[in-house]
This record gives C-alpha cells, structure tokens and sequence, in this order.
C-alpha cells in the first residue's frame, strides 16, 4: 500500500502574549500570513510592520483594523539602520522576512542584492543588539545551500552573518537564529500565479526551463507554524531545515493546467535543477528530529545557555545531504490540490 503523504503541522510553546514583535518585509506574502496568525493566537502588545510599500501597509491597516491597537506600521528599509533602530525600541522578537528574491532579477542587480540581502541582516542585526532584543529570526532560502546564483550567495552570507551576530552580542541578551526552507506555495510571485495568469489568459503553451527540475514545497501557514516553533526553541546559532515534501516542477504546471502544451526553453541564468537545503559539510553539525533537521552552530562561545544545551536530535550520516531530487517525501497530484484547496479557501 503505497504511504500517504503527512503534512507536518509545527508546533510552538511560545507565548506572544503581550509581547512586541516586529517584522521587516512585513507587506509581503509572509509576512501577511504572519501577521494574521499571530493575530489569532495571541494578545500581542505591539506588532510592528516594518517596509517600505506604503500602498501595501495602507492595505494592511484596512485588512486588520479591528487589531489597531496593537498594529503599529513602520516606513522603512532594511539599509537604514537608524530607522531599523528606532522601530526596534522596546521589542521583544524580530522576524526577519525583508529581502530581494527574485534569482533573475538579482542576477542583473547584483548590487542592489546585496545591499538589501546583505547589508541589511547585518542592519538588523546591529539592530537589535543595540536594542537589547530577546531573539531575532532570519528567513533564508534552500538557494542559500550551495549557492549558484547571486541571491542564494547574499542569503548564505545573511545566514552566516546572523549565526555569527550570537557572537558579537556575548554580553547582551540578543539572540540570533535562521530558518531555511524551500519555495512558498501560493506566496506572491510563485509559479503557482504564473500558471493561473496562463490560464485565466487561455494561453495554450507552458514553458518550463528544464523537465528535469525538482523543488522543495511548503505552504505559507507551514512557513509561519515553522518560525514561530523554531523561534520557541532557538537558544541562538541553529539553522532550522523543515521536513517538507519535493516535486517535478513539471507534475506541478501538469496538475493546474493538464490541457496545456508544456514547452522546455532552457535553465535561466543562475538556476539549479535541484534545491539543496543540507550540504554534505552541513551534515557534521546536522541532528535530526521528527518535523525537521537542525543545524547547530560548529563555533559556539557565547553563552552557557548555547554550551550547556542538550541536543536530543539523532546526528545524521556523515555524507547526509537533504536535496529535493532525492526526498524521502513526494507530493503527489492529490497532495498538490488539497494544498491548492486549502489555500484558496
């Protein structure tokens, strides 16, 4: 009998209860999921969206407004760290979201990029050491594994910069970890939108870079459940992989528009076949649990609660690597569209 597919759920002992959070990118894709759902889980005492889309938080506002006591909207980008200094008084949690992340688009702006991807972790990170924030969190990507492409080099680098931001806090209570997973079902941008404009324009052809090509999934309310757990756990330094299931892009685009023609056009400038999220040298440091793998942080000085903590995850093989062609958990046409089913309710 052939296994079906479990969808993990994340759970999370963190009690926002009149706590301060903010999060930067907070008009994007999660960052709204974000808000919704710590907006029904918890009596926050301020929720901070920090972006710098004015449009977008105007829309925020109105979305939520039976939460405006507690909804603060800041103006701001990531490369001002004056402004990130001021936004951040007084707050608890910092969720970091905000980034450039379109692969084609950092390729043929590299150094916009960097500024946004790069100088500003490490804005954030000054950030928040200077305000004394408990724990801050950085959303990467699976392309910061053995990267290709400009983005995932800028998203490796933030990773390692907020790893090592545990280091340059030693004396304070700020602490810093990093979560890691594949491409976000349904998140703006997203193939899933793509194929849907194909259809609503009843284009009769699909292009598609390469059959071959596999990706990591994850739906946007798996992405919140898993910060919101990692950020429970986080003693500071670990990289937090979910265990989330692979698919053929090409069963993907087959599965929304099966009457469609696909047509191969080639790998785009800074592509992968495969996403990686665990690299064969991230293996030595790597522990397994049963909702994800952790990285723990191979240089950990800061602190004695970082010494003393008791990893109970099982250490994987030494060669281990955790690459979307070779997942052990495959969505399956059914799997994709009660996803789909759920996100469009």
């Amino acid at each position: 009998m052939e296994k079906k597919l479990k969808f993990n759920k994340f759970k999370t002992n963190l009690n926002l209860n009149n706590k301060s959070i903010l999060i930067t990118g907070g008009t994007g894709s999660f960052g709204q999921a974000f808000v919704k759902k710590v907006l029904q889980l918890y009596n926050v005492k301020r929720l901070i969206i920090f972006s710098r889309d004015e449009h977008k938080q105007h829309e925020m506002a109105s979305l939520f407004k039976e939460h405006a006591n507690c909804l603060r909207f800041f103006i701001g980008d990531v490369r001002d760290v004056d402004r990130l200094k001021t936004a951040a008084r007084g707050i608890d949690y910092i969720v970091h979201a905000a980034a450039l992340k379109h692969v084609p688009t950092a390729e043929y702006n590299p150094f916009e990029c960097i500024r946004t991807n790069v100088l500003g972790a490490e804005n954030v990170i000054q950030a928040a050491i200077s305000c004394n924030v408990k724990k801050t969190i950085a959303l990467s990507t699976d392309k910061a594994a053995n990267p290709v492409n400009i983005y995932g080099a800028s998203k490796l680098a933030s990773d390692k910069m907020f790893i090592s931001g545990n280091h340059l806090a030693a004396n304070v209570n700020a602490r810093f970890a990093v979560v890691r997973y594949g491409n976000v079902i349904g998140s703006r941008g997203s193939i899933y939108w793509v194929l849907k404009d194909i259809l609503l324009r009843k284009l009769k052809k699909v292009p598609i870079t390469d059959k071959r090509m596999t990706r990591f999934w994850i739906t946007l309310d798996q992405g919140v459940e898993f910060v919101l757990s990692s950020l429970s756990d986080m003693t500071g330094g670990e990289i937090y992989v979910p265990k989330i299931p692979s698919m053929k892009i090409i069963d993907f685009i087959k599965t929304l528009c099966p009457n469609q023609k696909i047509t191969e056009i080639g790998i785009r400038p800074g592509e992968k076949l495969h996403e990686k999220m665990i690299t064969e040298d991230d293996a030595r440091n790597t522990y397994e649990y049963k909702d994800r793998y952790i990285i723990e942080p191979s240089i950990h000085l800061w602190d004695s609660r970082r010494k003393e903590k008791k990893i109970i995850g099982k250490k994987v093989k030494e060669n281990f690597e955790y690459t979307s062609d070779i997942n052990t958990e495959w969505l399956k046409k059914e799997d994709l569209i009660s996803l789909l089913n759920s996100i469009n309710k």
